[in-house]
């Protein structure tokens, strides 16, 4: 697989996050997502665990412990069943790594 993959036919919606599936295992799979500029996905509990690494942009991610903002090569781990949500602070490219739940 070409590295640049992960950034490349990127499609930002105004009315929901964009995903794109890199890859899909037993043992975990690999998103795109993609959120425009002020789009939020509100703070909700997952069955997974989940890996967020930012490519492009910055959002404010909310878990457990708090809000904090990340920025492009910033990243948070959050266990499964915490609360996970994210308001992007202009157009935001994450790479998700859940496990395989």
């Amino acid at each position: 697989m070409k590295s640049d993959i992960l950034l490349s036919n990127i499609t930002f919606s105004v009315k929901k996050p964009v995903l794109k599936k890199i890859i899909k295992s037993k043992m975990f799979n690999i998103v795109r997502v993609c959120l425009e500029k002020g789009l939020e996905i509100q703070p909700h509990p997952e069955p997974y665990a989940v890996f967020f690494f930012i490519l492009e942009g910055s959002g404010i991610f909310t878990s457990k412990d708090g809000e904090f903002e990340l920025k492009k090569n910033d990243s948070l781990f959050i266990e499964a069943n915490e609360i996970r949500g994210i308001k992007s602070l202009e157009n935001l490219i994450i790479l998700g790594v859940q496990d395989g739940h």
